[in-house]
């Protein structure tokens, strides 16, 4: 059985932007904010990264406003849930809705386009190509070069893994996702904490939409984030918003679309490949509800 390099290479790429969600899912997840609009906030990320790199004529700076602009969007879900008290699912949703409309709409006003919007002249991130390992049989294809967004990906799930269990603002924060209340009676700011825990998340959100858009193509097409922030929120169920778990199942899903192509490339009707990551989405969750059933049953705690 030969390894395809191209086939896991493709995975990978993939996997960026989902790993990004996921990661902000995961860190919102331990502050005790269910947070689904990150399919919204990341296509905010992909409309910003396109348009500051276009008008600076750097890919850098459009990656900074995506990481801007997402993190920006991401106060609506801050301030309406922790300030307001509103409901997060509620105003995930819509928030997932006014990203799609608004940036449709911007895409008209700010380019002219209708449906997508690509020219030669944007900037898109380049390439890193790691000395001595680009030259390794079978991994050199694999890991050499990718996007920088692709290696920060990988810093990113280092970093929260550390600040997360070893950093005592890490481990503030899950304090007040478990038990909010003797949280503040410890004299930890919750409102804070959550407010921090949203708008990095909305960030890193940012950085998935710039790889999206800057990275794994250059352009920007409605709706094109087509339902990775979803898969993200899978993963961070399926990694128990545990950073290297969400990591695996992100890399589950990127397997899964970089496979779904490969099968298009074959003679596969495009509808079909395409369905292959959500198809790998639902029995996954198939499996994860059994294997929590079962662990339940075993605790002798009543299923739901």
């Amino acid at each position: 059985m030969t390894i395809d390099p191209a086939l896991f290479a493709a995975a990978l790429r993939a996997l960026t932007p989902i790993l990004f969600a996921a990661l902000a899912g995961a860190l919102c997840q331990r502050a005790g904010v269910f947070n689904i609009s990150l399919e919204g906030t990341m296509l905010v990320g992909c409309f910003a990264g396109v348009a500051g790199s276009w008008f600076s004529g750097s890919a850098w700076v459009g990656v900074l406003a995506a990481v801007i602009a997402a993190a920006a969007f991401s106060l609506i879900l801050a301030v309406g849930h922790v300030t307001l008290g509103a409901d997060p699912i509620v105003l995930s949703v819509a928030m997932n809705m006014l990203a799609v409309g608004l940036t449709a709409f911007l895409l008209r006003t700010v380019f002219g386009a209708q449906g997508s919007f690509s020219d030669p002249a944007l900037q898109g991130l380049g390439r890193v190509d790691i000395p001595l390992l680009a030259d390794v049989p079978v991994l050199g294809p694999v890991l050499s070069g990718h996007s920088p967004l692709l290696y920060l990906s990988w810093v990113a799930v280092v970093v929260l893994a550390v600040v997360l269990y070893r950093h005592p603002w890490g481990l503030r924060l899950r304090g007040v996702g478990e038990n909010p209340e003797a949280a503040t009676n410890l004299g930890v700011d919750v409102a804070r904490h959550r407010y921090t825990a949203i708008v990095v998340g909305g960030a890193l959100c940012g950085l998935g939409g710039a790889q999206l858009a800057l990275g794994n193509v250059t352009l920007f097409a409605e709706n094109m984030t087509a339902g990775r922030g979803w898969i993200a929120v899978v993963a961070v169920m399926l990694g128990l918003a545990a950073p290297v778990g969400v990591f695996l199942a992100a890399l589950l899903f990127g397997l899964a679309e970089a496979f779904g192509f490969r099968l298009q490339a074959v003679g596969l009707p495009q509808q079909a490949a395409d369905a292959a990551p959500y198809v790998v989405t639902l029995v996954a969750l198939f499996l994860s509800s059994r294997r929590i059933r079962r662990r339940d049953e075993a605790k002798g705690t009543p299923t739901r």
